[in-house]
């Protein structure tokens, strides 16, 4: 079985439960998993991502005997990294801050390939394509193996830096939707289609019961619940004033927003500026538990962001049973389907977004077949056992043990020691 390094931007994350699910299936299979991440870890992490902690090589932990080493074979390895080198400050007009970060990147490519020369890698995975995935692709070269990467969202369509670089040179990209793919061919007509491969996230198949596709009976109050992180491309304020517009047309409702994140406090000043404290609640991040309760109880999950691949969230929502009401943006349509199982709104579109809550409000005594199809639906396509087998397979059809010699760094002066 091969050796892989598992590399993310920040790893563990409580909100990337996915990567742990790869990392725990792929090693069920007998493969062998070098967790590493760019970043330090979060605080607070559960027990469980505590002990992923402590076993994840760390980027940022710099060894100062190996950041010299990996200066100097930034220049004697100068051959092998020269087309990066060239698209890095050369090419394209990428301002010139990314270039510099460009060049730190490789830096810690070469810095990456020293820490994890030791361990035999056959092959990395590195997960998103933002700055981690220029790391993995400097290492692989640098060891003489190949890389590939997942790509889902925001690292695709808003941060989708040298891309065509990473596209060029990975073994296989892996994406999460249909769209993502035809919007990679289309923007980069010269790679491989058979090197865009989709393959789909998923919720656990016995995430729920049936007995929670029972809806609330009091259709008085529109119970409504907003999961995602407290970032602006999650455009929470979005979702602020079109509750003032439903609290302006006398629509009675309850919103919970579970999420942590930078924008906490401007999300807090917006609520007092609408006046919505008594409709608007937020919990911050909450345990698989609480938030699956928060679930249960909704008679609406909604999602406002401007970009997105498709959420796990909504998959969540949709294995509970929940009505969901979402943009009709990227792969979310792929998901959910407008009017069949659940909601799709006009992207910025308020008064689109208001009436479909409306819509949603009048209608709940109704809504039963769009839940239990719902479920079905997520069952049937993003199904985490299955989607994992998928991505597993994948992986041990692509990662084959590398030849040994071809991994041999040359010390320009002696052998580095990787303690």
């Amino acid at each position: 079985m091969p050796t892989v390094a598992y590399l993310t931007n920040q790893f563990p994350s409580a909100v990337e439960s996915y990567v742990v699910e790869e990392i725990k299936n792929l090693r069920r299979r007998g493969v062998t998993v070098i967790p590493c991440s760019a970043r330090h870890h979060p605080a607070g992490l559960d027990s469980e991502l505590e002990g992923f902690a402590a076993e994840t090589l760390y980027l940022q932990t710099l060894r100062l005997r190996l950041w010299i080493y990996a200066a100097i074979l930034c220049f004697v390895k100068f051959p092998a990294l020269k087309n990066f080198y060239s698209r890095a400050l050369l090419q394209r007009n990428e301002p010139f801050e990314r270039r510099l970060r460009a060049l730190l990147h490789t830096w810690l490519g070469v810095y990456y390939a020293l820490l994890i020369k030791s361990c035999g890698v056959d092959h990395i995975h590195v997960h998103h394509g933002y700055f981690a995935s220029w790391i993995a692709m400097v290492a692989a070269r640098i060891l003489g193996i190949q890389f590939s990467m997942t790509l889902h969202g925001s690292d695709l369509l808003l941060h989708a830096a040298y891309l065509d670089t990473k596209l060029e040179h990975c073994k296989f990209c892996v994406t999460i939707s249909e769209f993502n793919r035809q919007h990679i061919l289309k923007c980069h007509p010269t790679v491989r289609p058979d090197k865009i491969i989709v393959r789909r996230i998923g919720v656990d198949p016995s995430l729920d019961n049936l007995s929670s596709l029972q809806l609330s009976s009091d259709s008085r109050t529109l119970s409504m619940l907003a999961v995602g992180r407290l970032h602006p491309v999650k455009d929470h304020a979005f979702l602020l004033h079109a509750c003032r517009l439903l609290k302006n047309r006398g629509v009675p409702f309850a919103c919970v927003i579970a999420g942590d994140g930078p924008e906490r406090a401007r999300i807090e000043r917006l609520i007092r500026d609408l006046g919505l404290q008594a409709e608007l609640q937020l919990v911050g991040h909450l345990s698989r538990q609480h938030l699956d309760a928060c679930y249960v109880r909704a008679d609406l999950v909604v999602l406002t962001s401007r970009s997105e691949g498709i959420p796990l969230v909504l998959m969540e929502a949709m294995a509970h049973g929940r009505p969901v009401l979402a943009p009709a943006i990227t792969g979310i349509p792929e998901l959910v389907l407008d009017g069949k199982n659940g909601f799709l709104y006009r992207p910025g579109s308020l008064e689109d977004f208001v009436a479909r809550v409306e819509f949603v409000h009048r209608s709940q005594s109704t809504l039963s077949p769009i839940s239990r199809s719902a479920r079905q639906h997520v069952l049937q396509h993003f199904n985490r056992e299955k989607n994992l087998e998928d991505f597993c397979n994948l992986l041990l059809e692509n990662a084959s043990p590398s030849n040994t010699l071809s991994r041999t760094l040359e010390h320009p002066y002696a052998n580095p020691i990787l303690q």
